[in-house]
Parts: structure tokens; sequence; C-alpha cells
């Protein structure tokens, strides 16, 4: 009778606890749209988003060197001269007074400016506009990282209120099985330690409910805060740890897994993006060397006085061939070069790591399912197990210790049932992330 007072406590502090109910402004929430809000509102996604526009304002700027410039220019002038500041001093002669003026000019004008031929520019253009494609393949890795992480928190939640379903039918079996021993008790067929014992095991059940509960309240929290939702009203998952949870259109072999995963990761591309990138900057460079052609149209009235002034014009052609600078395009070459190198490493290095995540996704998901079915298979002999040793407990065989041995590998059974399940479908969000379509997951 040592363990009344323990039961006791647990049952007492387990009658103060509401069950948990739905609130009436918690949002139903499914995997498939979890996945989808996270791609929408989560911060990373939108701060890449922004890069992304940056990015389109820089190829906006590069191609400016190719339109026209157009200015405009009205000017009014009033001024003196000293002919002495000239420089011209007349030998014998003297002149009495040497300020001129006041000189009136009035001006107005409009210049046209337009580059010809810059070879340099065009691969500057070719360059941001790789620089754009980097953007997008970042704001794609940022929806696929959150696309990621709702995913897991959302399994996270899922397993949680599996493991409150247990405890629940954990519980439900106790006290069928604590009834069943107070009538055995009644009845004289079995002594009080079964009837102590019975009890025991519904506070246990209950005081295990009272912690899946929680874990389930702080899952739901998690995943509310990943997606970026109310924390005060946390979503309920419309969505359990079914055999399909968490499939995507990866393939489930190797050699087309790691194929596909190379055409979609857009990780991949941004580092390609990258590379072509810095091989345009340095192109860029090297055409700076070539001569540049730009043409000028300058046309406007001139006079002492807007009223009298006569339309003139200037048209210009100005051919620059640059000669030295200093070496400094011969430095930035070098450096260029040093950048290609570096963009080529990194390419390669994030094309062996996506195969090798590719495959650590399918071993996983192959161990995954292999203990899925060994689970599945503990479960049900757990079932029979308690089946048998309640048959024999109520036909005074023996006592109820058995049934006792027999709910707790039930309740392992249990666990081990949700916890491959859990596993399987993790397995899933990371071969979907791996292969670069976890945005796709349903």
């Amino acid at each position: 009778m040592k363990h009344a007072p323990f039961a006791a406590a647990v049952l007492a502090l387990a009658a103060l606890l509401p069950a948990p109910s739905r609130a009436a402004d918690n949002p139903s929430l499914g995997f498939a749209d979890a996945v989808s809000l996270a791609t929408r509102q989560n911060t990373g996604v939108a701060l890449a988003g922004l890069r992304r526009r940056e990015a389109s304002a820089r190829v906006g700027q590069a191609r400016a060197a190719f339109l026209p410039s157009v200015t405009g220019q009205a000017t009014m002038t009033d001024r003196t001269y000293n002919i002495l500041s000239l420089g011209i001093d007349l030998p014998g002669f003297s002149i009495p007074d040497p300020l001129i003026g006041p000189v009136y000019d009035s001006e107005a004008r409009v210049v046209v400016r337009q580059t010809v031929l810059d070879l340099s520019s065009w691969q500057r253009l070719r360059g941001a506009r790789y620089g754009e494609i980097v953007a997008r393949a970042d704001l794609g890795g940022s929806a696929e990282a959150a696309a990621q992480a709702a995913a897991l928190a959302y399994l996270r939640a899922a397993r949680a209120q599996a493991m409150v379903q247990a405890r629940e039918e954990d519980l439900a079996l106790a006290k069928d099985l604590q009834s069943l021993a107070d009538a055995q008790l009644e009845a004289g067929t079995s002594p009080s330690i079964d009837a102590t014992r019975a009890r025991t095991q519904v506070a246990v059940s209950q005081g295990a409910l009272i912690v899946a509960r929680n874990g389930l309240d702080r899952a739901r929290l998690d995943l509310a805060r990943v997606l970026g939702l109310d924390p005060s009203a946390p979503p309920v998952l419309t969505d359990t740890l079914s055999a399909a949870l968490g499939a995507s259109d990866a393939p489930d072999s190797g050699a087309a897994a790691v194929s596909f995963a190379l055409e979609h990761r857009v990780e991949l591309r941004g580092e390609q993006a990258k590379l072509a990138r810095a091989r345009a900057d340095r192109s860029a460079t090297l055409l700076e060397r070539l001569p540049r052609l730009d043409v000028t149209g300058d046309w406007g009235s001139s006079g002492e006085h807007y009223g009298d002034a006569i339309a003139t014009r200037t048209y210009a052609a100005a051919l620059t061939v640059p000669i030295l600078d200093g070496l400094r395009r011969e430095s930035r070459l070098g450096e260029q070069a040093e950048q290609i190198r570096e963009a080529e490493v990194r390419t390669k290095d994030l094309r062996d790591q996506v195969s090798a995540e590719v495959s650590g996704a399918l071993l996983d998901l192959g161990s995954g399912l292999e203990q899925e079915k060994v689970a599945h298979e503990q479960l049900r002999l757990a079932e029979e197990e308690v089946s048998q040793a309640r048959e024999r407990f109520t036909s005074g065989v023996a006592g109820n210790i058995e049934v006792i041995n027999a709910q707790a590998s039930l309740l392992r059974a249990r666990d081990a049932d949700i916890n491959a399940r859990f596993a399987v479908a993790s397995a899933r969000v990371a071969l979907a992330r791996a292969a670069g379509v976890a945005r796709g997951m349903r």
C-alpha cells in the first residue's frame, strides 16, 4: 500500500487540470498549408525578396550605360573683364581703362549623349543580370529552408499529438483494468495488492498524459513561432503522422534522386550564376582595353539677350582609347581570376554536398521504413500480450502483475510506432529539401 499516497496525489493533480479544448479563434492548419504559409511569411524569405529587388535595380543601373543621356541648361551671364589679365600688352601703347564690359550672354541648350560602342559595359550588364539570377536563387533557397523548418515543426507537433492520443489510450486501458481488479477483489478472487497495483498504474498513466499534453502545447507554440502566427492562438493540426505525410515529387531511388536534385536545387543554380557573373566581370575588365565610341549632339540658342539669340549646334564623336592606368587593370584581372577559381570550387563542393544530402536522406528513409515495419509488428504483439494477460487475470490463472508488464510493453510499442512514423516523415522532408522541392511537400 506504499504507492497509495503517490497515486492519490497524481490523480488529484490531474483532476485539477482542465482537458485541452480547442479555442474558437485557434486556426486549423494542414501540413501543406503550413509549408505554403512559411514560404510567404518567413522573415528570411522577406529579406531575400528585398535583395532580389535590389539586384533588379542594379541591372537597371548597368543598362543605363547604353541609353541616351539628355540634359538641358539655360544660362544668363553678366560679366566684366580685365584686359590686362589676358596678357595683352602693346609696347608703346597705354590702355587708359583695362576694364571691359559688362558683357551679356544668354544661352538655352539641350545636350544628348549616346554611347555607340562600349563592349566592357555590355559585359558589366551581363554580370548584373547574373547577379539578379543569384538573388532569385537566394530567394528560392530561403523559401526552401523556411518550408523545411515549418515541415519539421509541424511533424514535431503531430508526434506530440500522437503521444497525447497514445497516453489517453493507456489511461483508458489502465482504468478498465482497475475496474476489473476492483471487481476481482470484491468477488474475493484476487488479493488487494492487485487492486493497488491497478490504481497505481492509473496514476502513472495520468501523470504521463499531463506531460504529453504539455509537450503538445509547447510544440504548437513552436509551430506558431516558426510560421509567424499569434502565439496566443497556436494552430490546431488537421494532419496526423500518416504514411504519406511529407511526400514530394523527389524520386526515391539513388541515381534518379541525385539527378533530380542537381536539376532542381536553386542553390546550385545560384552558385553557377555566381561563377558566370565572375567570368563576365573579368571579361568586362579585359574589354576595357578596347576603344570606346560616344556621340554628342548639342542644340540651343545663344545671344546677348534671349530675345536676339540665334540657333547654334554642335555635333561631336569621341573615340576614347585607354593606354595606361598604372597597372590597376592587371591587378583587377588577377583578383577576378582568383574569384573565378573560388566560384568553381564552391560550385563543385555544392554539387558534392547535394549528392551527399540526397544519399543520406534516402538512407534515413529506407531505415525509417524498416523501423516502421518492426514497430508495427511490435505494437501488434504488445496488444496480443495485453489481451492474453488480461484473459489470464480474469480467469484467475495469474495476478495482474502480468497485465501491468504487458501494459508497459504496449506503452513502449506505441512510442516506438510513433517515433518510427515520425522518422519516416522527417526523412521525406529531408529528401524533399535535398532535392530542392521542399516547397511542394504535401
